[in-house]
Protein backbone atom coordinates (compact mmCIF):
# COMPACT_ATOMS: atom_id res chain seq x y z
CA UNK A 1 0.00 0.00 0.00
CA UNK A 2 1.57 3.59 -0.91
CA UNK A 3 2.38 6.06 1.80
CA UNK A 4 0.19 8.80 1.63
CA UNK A 5 2.28 11.55 1.55
CA UNK A 6 0.82 14.80 3.62
CA UNK A 7 1.40 18.18 2.09
CA UNK A 8 0.63 21.65 3.66
CA UNK A 9 0.95 24.95 2.22
CA UNK A 10 2.05 27.81 4.19
CA UNK A 11 2.01 31.91 2.66
CA UNK A 12 4.08 34.56 4.24
CA UNK A 13 3.77 37.90 4.46
CA UNK A 14 5.80 40.58 4.93
CA UNK A 15 3.27 43.66 5.45
CA UNK A 16 4.46 47.16 3.81
CA UNK A 17 2.52 50.28 2.93
CA UNK A 18 4.50 50.88 0.02
CA UNK A 19 5.28 47.30 -1.06
CA UNK A 20 4.24 43.77 0.70
CA UNK A 21 6.26 41.10 0.11
CA UNK A 22 4.56 37.32 0.02
CA UNK A 23 6.19 33.77 -0.08
CA UNK A 24 4.72 30.60 -0.64
CA UNK A 25 5.92 27.58 0.38
CA UNK A 26 4.73 23.65 -0.17
CA UNK A 27 5.80 21.17 2.60
CA UNK A 28 5.82 17.89 1.45
CA UNK A 29 7.21 15.15 3.94
CA UNK A 30 8.37 17.57 5.92
CA UNK A 31 10.65 18.98 3.23
CA UNK A 32 9.83 22.38 2.55
CA UNK A 33 9.92 23.51 -1.40
CA UNK A 34 9.34 26.95 -2.98
CA UNK A 35 6.11 27.76 -4.90
CA UNK A 36 6.36 31.43 -5.37
CA UNK A 37 7.20 34.97 -3.85
CA UNK A 38 6.37 38.04 -4.85
CA UNK A 39 5.27 41.42 -4.50
CA UNK A 40 1.97 43.66 -4.22
CA UNK A 41 3.19 46.87 -5.22
CA UNK A 42 1.18 49.96 -3.97
CA UNK A 43 3.46 53.23 -4.33
CA UNK A 44 1.15 54.27 -7.56
CA UNK A 45 -1.95 54.33 -5.41
CA UNK A 46 -2.31 57.47 -3.65
CA UNK A 47 -5.06 57.23 -1.01
CA UNK A 48 -4.05 54.95 2.01
CA UNK A 49 -7.21 53.76 2.81
CA UNK A 50 -7.31 52.39 -0.85
CA UNK A 51 -3.72 50.75 -0.50
CA UNK A 52 -5.20 48.67 2.90
CA UNK A 53 -8.45 47.57 0.45
CA UNK A 54 -5.60 46.57 -2.83
CA UNK A 55 -3.60 44.79 0.26
CA UNK A 56 -6.99 43.08 1.00
CA UNK A 57 -7.88 42.19 -2.53
CA UNK A 58 -4.76 40.64 -3.69
CA UNK A 59 -3.78 38.58 -0.20
CA UNK A 60 -7.38 37.02 -1.32
CA UNK A 61 -6.65 36.57 -4.68
CA UNK A 62 -2.92 34.69 -3.26
CA UNK A 63 -5.31 32.85 -1.01
CA UNK A 64 -7.75 31.76 -3.73
CA UNK A 65 -5.00 30.80 -6.28
CA UNK A 66 -2.63 28.93 -3.65
CA UNK A 67 -5.36 27.60 -1.01
CA UNK A 68 -2.77 28.36 1.70
CA UNK A 69 -3.16 25.86 4.42
CA UNK A 70 -1.58 28.81 7.11
CA UNK A 71 -0.85 32.32 6.94
CA UNK A 72 2.48 33.25 8.41
CA UNK A 73 3.05 37.04 8.71
CA UNK A 74 5.34 39.85 9.93
CA UNK A 75 4.72 41.63 13.35
CA UNK A 76 5.18 45.25 12.67
CA UNK A 77 8.00 46.27 15.10
CA UNK A 78 8.21 49.63 16.76
CA UNK A 79 10.67 52.43 15.24
CA UNK A 80 11.46 55.47 15.73
CA UNK A 81 8.28 56.80 13.58
CA UNK A 82 4.84 56.10 15.65
CA UNK A 83 3.09 56.61 12.59
CA UNK A 84 4.65 54.53 10.68
CA UNK A 85 4.19 52.00 12.83
CA UNK A 86 0.62 52.15 12.68
CA UNK A 87 0.69 52.01 8.63
CA UNK A 88 2.30 49.20 9.06
CA UNK A 89 -0.08 47.55 11.47
CA UNK A 90 -2.88 48.72 9.26
CA UNK A 91 -0.48 46.78 6.17
CA UNK A 92 -1.16 43.80 8.41
CA UNK A 93 -4.47 44.29 9.52
CA UNK A 94 -6.00 43.95 5.98
CA UNK A 95 -3.38 40.97 5.00
CA UNK A 96 -5.04 39.26 8.53
CA UNK A 97 -8.46 40.47 6.99
CA UNK A 98 -8.16 38.55 4.03
CA UNK A 99 -6.91 35.15 5.60
CA UNK A 100 -10.18 35.35 8.18
CA UNK A 101 -12.34 36.27 4.74
CA UNK A 102 -11.28 33.19 3.82
CA UNK A 103 -10.69 30.98 6.91
CA UNK A 104 -6.81 30.87 6.71
CA UNK A 105 -5.04 30.22 10.40
CA UNK A 106 -3.04 33.13 11.44
CA UNK A 107 0.64 33.14 13.13
CA UNK A 108 2.57 36.31 13.87
CA UNK A 109 6.03 36.27 13.91
CA UNK A 110 8.04 39.15 15.33
CA UNK A 111 10.79 39.93 12.56
CA UNK A 112 14.35 38.99 14.46
CA UNK A 113 12.18 35.93 15.69
CA UNK A 114 12.50 35.23 11.74
CA UNK A 115 15.67 36.15 10.94
CA UNK A 116 16.68 34.16 13.71
CA UNK A 117 15.39 31.15 12.26
CA UNK A 118 16.23 31.35 8.86
CA UNK A 119 20.27 32.75 9.54
CA UNK A 120 20.51 31.76 13.20
CA UNK A 121 21.23 35.67 13.85
CA UNK A 122 18.17 38.02 15.27
CA UNK A 123 19.63 41.06 13.40
CA UNK A 124 20.58 39.83 10.28
CA UNK A 125 19.97 41.70 7.40
CA UNK A 126 17.61 41.43 4.54
CA UNK A 127 20.37 40.14 2.30
CA UNK A 128 21.48 38.06 4.37
CA UNK A 129 18.24 36.07 5.16
CA UNK A 130 17.74 36.21 1.25
CA UNK A 131 21.14 34.73 0.73
CA UNK A 132 20.45 31.84 3.20
CA UNK A 133 16.54 31.43 1.85
CA UNK A 134 18.20 30.81 -1.65
CA UNK A 135 20.62 28.47 -0.06
CA UNK A 136 18.21 26.31 2.14
CA UNK A 137 15.08 26.29 -0.55
CA UNK A 138 17.79 25.89 -3.87
CA UNK A 139 16.51 29.17 -6.02
CA UNK A 140 18.16 31.61 -7.66
CA UNK A 141 16.79 35.09 -7.78
CA UNK A 142 18.12 37.81 -10.57
CA UNK A 143 17.27 41.31 -9.17
CA UNK A 144 16.43 40.29 -5.64
CA UNK A 145 13.11 41.45 -4.19
CA UNK A 146 14.11 41.68 -0.24
CA UNK A 147 10.47 42.34 0.62
CA UNK A 148 9.03 39.18 -1.44
CA UNK A 149 12.08 37.01 0.76
CA UNK A 150 10.80 38.75 3.94
CA UNK A 151 7.82 37.09 3.33
CA UNK A 152 8.99 33.88 2.44
CA UNK A 153 10.87 34.31 5.60
CA UNK A 154 7.92 34.40 7.53
CA UNK A 155 6.64 31.02 5.45
CA UNK A 156 9.75 29.33 6.24
CA UNK A 157 10.26 30.61 9.86
CA UNK A 158 6.40 29.48 10.60
CA UNK A 159 7.59 26.23 9.15
CA UNK A 160 10.07 25.89 11.74
CA UNK A 161 8.15 26.95 14.34
CA UNK A 162 5.49 24.47 14.09
CA UNK A 163 8.13 21.33 13.45
CA UNK A 164 9.74 21.94 16.55
CA UNK A 165 10.22 18.30 18.27
CA UNK A 166 8.32 18.23 21.78
CA UNK A 167 10.88 16.38 24.23
CA UNK A 168 8.69 15.59 27.05
CA UNK A 169 11.04 13.97 28.83
CA UNK A 170 11.84 11.07 26.23
CA UNK A 171 15.86 12.38 25.54
CA UNK A 172 18.98 11.97 27.65
CA UNK A 173 21.10 13.80 25.04
CA UNK A 174 21.24 15.02 21.46
CA UNK A 175 22.65 11.97 20.49
CA UNK A 176 19.76 9.89 21.54
CA UNK A 177 17.24 12.60 19.82
CA UNK A 178 19.22 12.43 16.58
CA UNK A 179 18.90 8.33 16.06
CA UNK A 180 15.20 8.42 17.39
CA UNK A 181 14.56 11.31 14.67
CA UNK A 182 16.64 10.41 11.83
CA UNK A 183 13.70 12.69 9.66
CA UNK A 184 14.20 15.88 11.61
CA UNK A 185 18.07 16.42 10.26
CA UNK A 186 18.86 18.13 6.77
Amino acid sequence: MAKKIKERIILGIDPGTNITGYGIIKIVENNPELVSLGLIDLRKIDDHYIRLKYVFDRTVGIIDEYCPDELAIEAPFYGKNVQSMLKLGRAQGAAIAAALHREVPIFEYAPKKIKMSITGVGSASKEQVASMLMKILKFEEKGMKLDATDGLAAALCHFYQSNIPVNNGKYNSWKEFVNKNPDKII
